[in-house]
């Protein structure tokens, strides 16, 4: 078959199938006696596998080897081929976002575009002091849009670098909430607890609501900061993933701290010294044990005398220690 045909066929240019053979990726089997190039099934056989390969990605270069490679494994060209597509697909998933951070932060002219550009790169640097400063001190003093800073704190790792973003972001009130509303879905967990943390620093009924939203999040690692902020605005919802921070020692002592805080409310005091109590009766670790104790020390006046005095008797020679150290300690605040 002759050149002119093999293309119309194939959908392979006559360009590329003289550049195959000049690369020696597709060698026509044979010449006419007018010179012209001849290919035979097998090579038309070839002409595919190429086109294959390169439909995957792969350079020309890549399918020579590949080709000329009696070992070629299959498998470790697909694993290299998803790592490439994956780390392209970041890249443009960045693109992405530094697109619709200029179109979000509505731009009125060039200049205007240009600076938020400028600020879109200057918060993806990889030296943190250079984009603390681009938060503190902005160029011409124009404040950071709000769903730069949002896309900022969601992507932060640097904790210094993340407690200056969501204050930053605070201070936007409201409009910093709404920004945010896409990391509290994210189905990463680690985007979802920044998106908590900075929530969790701006005020207001808006903002407690979402906490309380995220306290049904299936992460603990996402629970766990909404229960702790959620729980200081006196959302009751989250007293019972407080106790489970106790029993997991997550922020342990911060933790009985809330508690202690919501029993003020004598209902709250009732179920979470119910609940305290339930733990300490399904647990037999002696550490867990003593978180709970040291849980029940921070409930108000002597609720908790009760339960520390049996405890005072406990098999455990270590929780009994603690348990009589802290029912002296209630004992005491009481009559002071």
């Amino acid at each position: 078959m002759l050149i002119g045909e093999v293309a119309r066929r194939s959908g392979v240019s006559s360009r590329m199938l003289r550049h195959y053979d000049s690369l020696g990726l597709v060698r026509p089997t044979g010449r006419t006696v007018a010179g012209y190039r001849q290919y035979a099934d097998a090579d038309i056989r070839r002409i595919f596998h190429v086109e294959s390969l390169r439909s995957l990605g792969l350079s020309l270069r890549e399918i020579a080897a590949a080709l000329a490679e009696e070992s070629f494994a299959p498998q470790t060209l697909v694993a290299d081929l998803i790592r490439r597509t994956e780390e392209r697909l970041i890249r443009e998933r960045e693109l992405l976002e530094r697109l619709r951070a200029v179109e979000g932060a509505e731009p009125d002219d060039w200049r205007d575009v240009l600076r938020i550009v400028e600020l879109v790169r200057t918060l993806g640097s990889a030296d943190p002091p250079r984009r603390l400063q681009a938060v503190l001190n902005p160029a011409a003093n124009e404040p950071v849009p709000t769903d730069l800073l949002a896309a900022a704190v969601l992507a932060e790792t640097e904790p210094n670098m993340a407690g200056a973003l969501r204050w930053a972001l605070s201070r936007a009130g409201d409009d910093g909430l709404a920004a945010l509303a896409a990391g509290l879905t994210s189905p990463d967990a680690e985007i979802r607890r920044r998106a908590v943390q900075a929530v969790a620093e701006i005020p207001g009924d808006a903002a407690t609501a979402l906490l309380t939203a995220a306290l049904d999040d299936p992460a603990a690692t996402v629970r766990a900061p909404a229960a702790l902020a959620a729980g200081a605005r006196g959302v009751s919802a989250a007293e019972p993933t407080l106790v489970a921070m106790v029993v997991a020692g997550t922020n342990d002592v911060d933790a009985g701290e809330v508690l202690g805080a919501l029993s003020q409310d004598p209902e709250s005091a009732d179920r979470i010294l119910g609940a305290l109590n339930h733990a300490l009766t399904t647990h037999e670790d002696a550490d867990i044990r003593i978180r709970l104790v040291q849980a029940l020390v921070e409930l108000p006046g002597t609720s908790a005398l009760a339960t520390l005095r049996s405890l005072s008797a406990d098999a455990d020679p270590s929780v009994a220690l603690v348990a009589t150290a802290f029912s002296d300690l209630v004992a005491a605040r009481e009559h002071s």
